[in-house]
């Protein structure tokens, strides 16, 4: 593309996965990663999560006010580092996963989020049926808190059967909940990953084809899983060629491809397209993001 790609979309960066220090909400330099983002202007968007500090987490809302930049909420964390399920059968459990979620409409609400994102949990294949009532509860209440706000709720669509085992799961089930949503509640949507499209066997043309009505946040990134065998399996957000990873530069201009052929190319309203690329053991988490914008620049150059 001769254009820029920021005039079709707004590239952003997962702060606490580029910086996987700050994804407990607890790290006292928290600032100064957001900050780090925040001066660099390839970044149109910054993705942040939970910062339990009160006065850190004000410091750190002026900062990204003045920023001028989107900022979303990342909820993932408040679930992924506690065991809190949103879909768990006991509904003492689940009311618990429910509680920090609605905690986190409000800190987004805090550090000038317009909505969060959050994902299923894991389930007993034997109860699935039961697992997915659970999860619309869940998410339906997310929904009605969140309207409250003019927010929006976005679930994450993650793999069923390789590392996070969420219920949702493959996208023509992510498309049956989302239409079960969208029957109750307009500021529901999906945010669909390119590196784990690979982890659900499917295609980035069949992914947002199938879910292209309810895609309302982009994300991008490799990961390792066609050998279980292999360094790093599962879904760890390498950066872009390492060892045994399922994404690189060919991938990623496939999936912008098929986001522009489906009409997100929106210069009128660009969507977040985030980047999802963690550094694996002692990698330099810098470097790692110079990475991927070298491959998305050299994607978007060649798609046509």
């Amino acid at each position: 593309m001769i254009e820029s790609i920021h005039k079709y979309f707004k590239v952003g960066l997962i702060s606490f996965m580029a910086y996987p220090q700050i994804m407990r909400g607890d790290d006292p330099g928290v600032l100064d990663y957001l900050r780090k983002i925040a001066v660099d202007d390839y970044f149109d968007a910054i993705e942040v999560t939970w910062i339990k500090d009160a006065e850190l987490r004000k410091k750190a809302a002026c900062l990204l006010e003045q920023s001028h930049m989107t900022v979303c909420y990342g909820a993932q964390p408040r679930l992924l580092t506690t065991g809190l399920n949103p879909n768990h059968l006991d509904e003492a459990e689940r009311e618990k996963a429910e509680a920090t979620l609605i905690e986190a409409i409000d800190e987004a609400n805090e550090l000038g989020s317009k909505g969060i994102a959050f994902l299923s949990g894991k389930y007993d294949e034997a109860k699935k049926e039961e697992a997915y009532a659970q999860l619309l509860k869940t998410t339906k209440n997310l929904c009605a808190y969140a309207k409250k706000k003019d927010m929006i709720v976005e679930l994450e669509v993650f793999d069923y059967d390789i590392d996070k085992k969420s219920i949702i799961g493959p996208a023509p089930y992510a498309a049956k909940f989302a239409a079960d949503m969208r029957c109750a509640y307009e500021n529901f949507g999906l945010m669909i990953d390119l590196s784990h499209i690979p982890m659900t066997y499917e295609t980035p043309e069949f992914v947002v084809r199938t879910l292209r009505p309810y895609i309302t946040h982009l994300h991008l990134g490799n990961t390792v899983c066609k050998d279980p065998a292999a360094e790093g399996y599962g879904d760890l957000h390498q950066r872009f060629g390492f060892p045994g990873g399922s994404n690189d530069t060919p991938e990623v201009a496939e999936y912008l491809r098929v986001l522009i052929s489906e009409g997100f190319a929106n210069p009128a309203d660009p969507m977040v397209l985030s980047f999802e690329v963690k550094p694996w053991q002692d990698e330099d988490c810098d470097v790692v993001v110079a990475n991927a914008k070298r491959v998305l620049n050299r994607a978007w150059a060649i798609v046509e």
